[in-house]
């Protein structure tokens, strides 16, 4: 603490990333990257952009990947707000659409950024808890609020709620925002973008670090009607006007376009998750149903804490969350197959 903090910067308790260890020659399933890398026409576009026009600011509403968005996604360009990695947005968000003075509903067990959010911006958090399954119960979420959010598939869960579920969330708060977080509906999920025409009160949100496989470029998005992207741009021109660099503006528009990529290497981390969930509880563990490119899952005996530290000590790195309901849980990333035999193995052997 100093003398110099705010009362507010005192009170903050600020989000925990995932670990990025320096070591070498780490399995690291820890963080959600994706295994495989992003399509080589993302290599190519950003490469092109290496040139003099750097001196130069990016396009500040990004239209040109607004565009490619919106015509992939069969929305309008301004219906599409960008922002630096869905993080950024989120942030947006809660400023711009969470400010009603009632409280924010959000799952008990979900995401961490949320709670740090209402903190900064000194907004209400009440945690709805999930069922005993670890499942979203759109019931719970017909209570007086200032606005909803959840993942969709839920992290770290992994756990997947149905779009007719999605929707009866929104149609349930007709006054107030829901926000649906699409970090990881790629990979088996379906959208609730094909809701946005028809809730104005739908705002969805999605990154390119996931399945794109960009999360060292930094992009996320959000898409709802465009009196939410305006109140959305409002806060963002009042804080950086210009959030995505010209490398970001191409690499993402290449990604988009390369569909055939994208589709093959969402369908390589589908099987690899099916064959690492099948092998998990072939060796006693728990394992939530994920649609997601990670596992939730626990060991009948062994403490989650005792299984992160024993995979650590094998060079092998998979998060753990020291919290409620949870300790006992690992949230494994899916990585290569080589990667993914490297942690059956040293499963095997605690």
């Amino acid at each position: 603490m100093s003398k110099f903090w705010s009362p507010l910067v005192n009170d903050l308790v600020p989000y925990v990333p995932g670990e990025q260890p320096k070591m070498a020659n780490l399995v690291k399933l820890n963080t959600n990257e994706n295994p495989f890398g992003p399509s080589p026409k993302v290599i190519e576009a950003i490469q092109a952009e290496l040139n003099d026009n750097l001196r130069l600011y990016p396009d500040p509403e990004g239209e040109a990947l607004r565009q490619t968005i919106a015509d992939y996604h069969k929305v309008q360009p301004e219906q599409v707000f960008l922002g630096n990695g869905s993080d950024e947005v989120l942030a947006h968000i809660f400023y711009a659409l969470f400010q009603h003075g009632e409280p924010i509903l959000f799952p008990d067990v979900t995401y961490s950024f949320y709670p740090v959010y209402c903190g900064l911006y000194n907004i209400e958090a009440k945690p709805v808890p999930l069922t005993e399954s670890f499942e979203i119960n759109p019931e719970d979420y017909q209570q007086p609020n200032g606005g909803v959010i959840f993942p969709n598939p839920n992290a770290p869960t992994g756990r997947y709620l149905p779009l007719e579920q999605v929707e009866a969330v929104v149609q349930a708060n007709p006054d107030r925002v829901v926000v649906v977080d699409e970090a990881y509906v790629d990979f088996g999920g379906e959208s609730a973008i094909t809701l946005v025409d028809k809730y104005p009160n739908l705002l969805v949100s999605q990154t390119l670090s996931k399945a794109r496989s960009l999360a060292g470029l930094r992009v996320g998005l959000a898409i709802g009607h465009k009196d939410l992207i305006e109140a959305l741009n409002r806060v963002k021109n009042s804080f950086n006007s210009y959030p995505l660099d010209r490398l970001a503006l191409a690499g993402a528009r290449a990604a988009y376009e390369d569909e055939a990529w994208f589709r093959n290497c969402c369908d390589r981390v589908i099987s690899e998750r099916e064959r690492v969930t099948e092998a998990l509880e072939n060796l006693g563990f728990e394992v939530l149903p994920s649609k997601a490119n990670f596992v939730f899952a626990r060991d009948k005996e062994q403490s989650g804490e005792t299984l992160a530290k024993g995979l650590r000590e094998q060079g092998i790195i998979v998060r753990h969350f020291n919290k409620p309901r949870i300790s006992d849980f690992l949230r494994i990333t899916i990585g290569t197959a080589e990667q993914n035999d490297a942690l059956i193995k040293g499963l095997q052997s605690l």
